[in-house]
């Protein structure tokens, strides 16, 4: 038991320092490590199993509303890059650029996709000429690069993991529609199987996609009171279309621009698993992600039945969970702080004393809780279990969130709230971009989105005194 407890005590603990906590799990946990490339990452088998999850879940909400896969190259060169003016300046300055092709100058820079609108934008220009070829409805699995200043492994790095969404419509009120329909399914995803409880609502003017109309997010708190933008879906009316001349002929001949958006979420979600729901013991996962659902692991195994028993469970118990089996000679101590540290929800334990009582010891990782259960009770246990854990961490989660969100009437009170608990703080705002910016000058706040209840009074500005437009949350963000 000892190799185990010492392997636990590694861990920094989230009260003495967040960073480096999220930093040991990052790492101790297996997910990734860092590359040679400034920046960059390695995701580890572990990390990129759960991402397959992820993707899995995601992929098939997407094809239920009939978008379809396709890839865009990862070079774009210069001059399409600049063809929309606002979406260009909003990313010089992460923008990425290949200016050789073996040893020879290029004729023209080709930058390193940091999104790819303008490759969708090129590309529907030459396919869309009639009212028949929408909409068009397209996502993209790829990687993504953007020159960050500071990094943290999967929170913020030069390159990334991710899906973009781009779509085309006849109409504003399709395009509308489909942002908003995208921005739900997003929700839905993280409440329903990430677990993690989020905001819905609408960027300013000042936090919205470059070069987009509008712009909505799903907004969520973590551990240490910061709020993380974990997925966001974009309107774009016409403005990419007329920058690309993507026209289509409508039912009476007459030619008309499309209307576009796209939507993304990346391998952020991972942190945000961290951060929401991880413990000084590691990792904590929702079982819907979960790459191992159920670990078993035998106690005493050098035992005569002990690895042949576990063995049988494991091949029935495959049938109703992700299972796996540790018969490993490592310790049981030792095992059972690797399984806690990588988030495991269920472990079962079964030696020679539960086999004579036909039982096993499950243990949850959430709430560490352990039962006896008879053996011919888990192929309906363990499910409901499992169950138990997804809805037990989505409450867990909700609850932390609604004690760390606050109200305020003025920015001195916002700034108060937020020095003595970091969190959401609900405030209202003229609609003022100087107002908007006090806030970050005075308590080093950002607007995180209007969300979409709003009151129907939202009262004065919590800056100048003038009649509120809307009631934002407001807080400190990764």
């Amino acid at each position: 038991m000892a190799k185990g407890k010492k392997f636990v005590e590694s861990i920094t603990s989230m009260d003495e320092d967040f960073a480096k906590w999220y930093t040991d799990i990052v790492k101790k946990a297996e997910l990734a490590d860092y590359a040679s490339v400034r920046g960059c990452m390695v995701i580890r088998p572990y990390g990129y199993a759960i991402w397959e999850n992820i993707q899995k879940i995601l992929d098939q909400m997407f094809k239920d509303t009939g978008h379809e896969n396709v890839y865009m190259p990862m070079f774009i060169p210069e001059s399409l890059l600049e063809k929309e003016k606002d979406h260009v300046k909003g990313f010089a300055p992460e923008v990425a650029w290949v200016t050789h092709g073996g040893n020879e100058l290029l004729a023209e820079r080709l930058c390193v996709r940091p999104t790819s609108e303008t490759l969708f934008c090129d590309h529907y220009s030459k396919i869309i000429q009639s009212y028949n070829d929408l909409p068009k409805l397209y996502n993209q699995w790829c990687s993504v690069v953007r020159w960050e200043k500071t990094t943290r492994p999967f929170l913020r790095s030069s390159e990334f993991l991710w899906q973009e969404g781009h779509t085309a419509h006849a109409t504003e009120e399709e395009a509308k529609e489909e942002t908003l329909k995208m921005l739900n399914i997003y929700a839905k995803f993280c409440e329903e199987t990430l677990a993690i409880p989020v905001i819905k609502g609408k960027k300013t003017e000042k936090e919205k996609f470059a070069g987009a109309n509008e712009t909505y997010t799903i907004e969520s708190l973590m551990h240490d009171g910061k709020a993380l933008q974990c997925g966001t879906s974009h309107n774009f009316g016409d403005g990419f279309a007329k920058a690309f001349n993507i026209q289509y002929s409508d039912k009476t001949g007459k030619l008309a621009y499309v209307h576009q958006t796209s939507w993304g979420m990346s391998t952020r979600l991972i942190g945000a698993l961290i951060m929401v729901h991880g413990d000084d013991n590691g990792l904590i996962l929702p079982p819907a992600i979960a790459p191992i659902q159920l670990m078993i692991v035998p106690v005493a195994q050098h035992k005569e039945g002990v690895i042949e028993k576990a063995t049988e469970l494991k091949n029935m118990l495959s049938k109703v969970a992700r299972v796996k089996i540790d018969i490993s000679d490592k310790m049981p101590g030792w095992k059972f702080s690797e399984y806690e540290m990588k988030g495991v929800p269920l472990r079962l334990e079964v030696g020679p004393k539960d086999i004579e009582k036909n039982q096993v010891v499950l243990v949850r990782r959430d709430t560490r809780e352990k039962l006896f259960v008879p053996m011919d009770e888990l192929e309906s246990k363990i499910p409901e279990l499992l169950i138990d854990i997804q809805k037990s961490l989505f409450e867990k989660a909700s609850d932390a969130q609604n004690i760390r969100t606050f109200s305020a009437k003025t920015v001195e009170e916002l700034k108060e709230n937020l020095d003595k608990t970091l969190g959401f703080v609900n405030a209202p705002w003229c609609g003022d971009l100087s107002c908007e910016e006090k806030v970050k000058e005075v308590a080093g706040a950002s607007s995180r989105c209007m969300p979409f209840e709003q009151p129907e009074d939202a009262g004065v500005c919590l800056c100048c005194g003038k009649p509120a437009k809307a009631n934002v949350i407001w807080g400190r963000a990764y």
